[in-house]
């Protein structure tokens, strides 16, 4: 235990391939080693351990979440979670004594448990979730108890990585997700075949492909435009999928409450096509993807394989939406500012409980 730096322990549900996972990796890694010893609990192992062990992190796998606050003795811990009441989680917290308590609330969700009390600043991820937890809750948001830090996207690697003279009238558009229905919509499925009728050599290619898209595509014969990718492991990766892309075409129907692959696609010079979901659904795709601007948003198969085409066909306002979406990314949530905002966040938290620092 290192008695000259801030300790921080980061505490997420698993270590796999999903935004959340990827979040917690940048935040724990960007984190200035100089001032912080910065250490990693999960309940589940998975493939992002091999990351943060690589770059010298403590990772604790399993067993009790308590004896790892004993014996790491954290300053602060921060929390990685949907934000929905979850005393299990947040009791070892308390038995513990831990001197100051951060959750990024994935999901702008209100805890109004009793457990909750321990949090001291709940972060959310994008301007959406702020608006509807006022408007939900009937709660101001503001400091210092709510606050928002967009979530972390290495912006510098992928404008290096991907191809500053992309051909954008290349009709090759792709999506990326994790394997999971509830990050599909019909949406994904029913564009292709109006684009292949309009443009018969358009390319899908597709990370996290469904059996049951599989399955539409063979039915339409449309297997011959589709190419099925395995998962993106790293930046590399995913820089890898970009590269040979025009457009990147999210479709989602519960939505997103910030979008990750859609700012990393920013970051990397692609124009993003989205949709808006219905009510109170996750809806900061729509905050990303500003229509016209750093994309185009679309309600029905049609008016959306009308938009990817529309680019295909438009090559120099594609060009442009990829540069406008590119620089924002780098503006708002490139990496390293991000880590430097949480950690003046985190000083600001310790300071305000009054916690004696090394």
């Amino acid at each position: 235990m290192d008695t000259k730096r801030i300790r921080v322990l980061h505490v997420v549900k698993g270590l796999g391939l999903g935004g959340t996972e990827k979040v917690m990796q940048l935040l724990a890694l960007g984190l200035n080693a100089a001032r912080f010893e910065v250490a990693v609990y999960s309940p589940a192992d998975g493939e992002r351990r091999r990351f943060l062990a690589e770059a010298g992190l403590p990772v604790f796998i399993g067993g009790d979440l308590l004896s790892v606050l004993t014996r790491f003795a954290p300053h602060l811990a921060h929390i990685h979670r949907a934000g929905w009441p979850e005393p299990e989680i947040l009791r070892p917290f308390k038995l513990a004594r831990t001197p100051a308590v951060v959750e990024t609330n994935v999901f702008g969700r209100h805890d109004p448990s009793p457990s909750a009390a321990l949090i001291d600043r709940h972060l959310f991820v994008s301007e959406f979730c702020a608006r509807r937890f006022e408007q939900t809750t009937g709660l101001p948001f503001g400091p210092p108890l709510y606050q928002m830090l967009y979530n972390p996207v290495d912006t510098d690697f992928f404008a290096q990585a991907c191809p500053k003279d992309r051909d954008f009238s290349r009709p090759v558009l792709g999506r990326i997700s994790r394997p999971d229905p509830g990050k599909w919509s019909a949406l994904a499925l029913d564009i292709l075949p109006i684009l292949a009728r309009r443009l018969p050599g358009v390319r899908y290619h597709i990370i996290g492909a469904l059996p049951e898209a599989l399955d539409f595509f063979r039915g339409q014969g449309l297997m011959d435009h589709v190419r099925v990718l395995p998962p993106a492991l790293d930046e590399a990766d995913l820089a890898a999928f970009f590269s040979p892309l025009s457009v990147l075409a999210h479709a989602n129907d519960t939505g997103e409450s910030f979008g990750l692959v859609i700012a990393e696609a920013m970051a990397a010079g692609l124009p993003v096509v989205t949709h808006p979901c219905p009510g109170l659904k996750d809806n900061a795709q729509l905050e990303l993807v500003e229509h016209g601007i750093t994309g185009l948003h679309a309600a029905t198969a049609e008016e959306y394989a009308g938009a990817v085409a529309w680019l295909f066909e438009n090559p120099d306002q594609a060009r442009e939406m990829g540069r406008r979406g590119q620089e924002k990314a780098a503006r708002l949530y490139r990496v390293q500012n991000m880590a430097a905002q949480l950690e003046d966040i985190y000083l600001d938290v310790l300071s305000r409980k009054g916690v004696t620092l090394p």
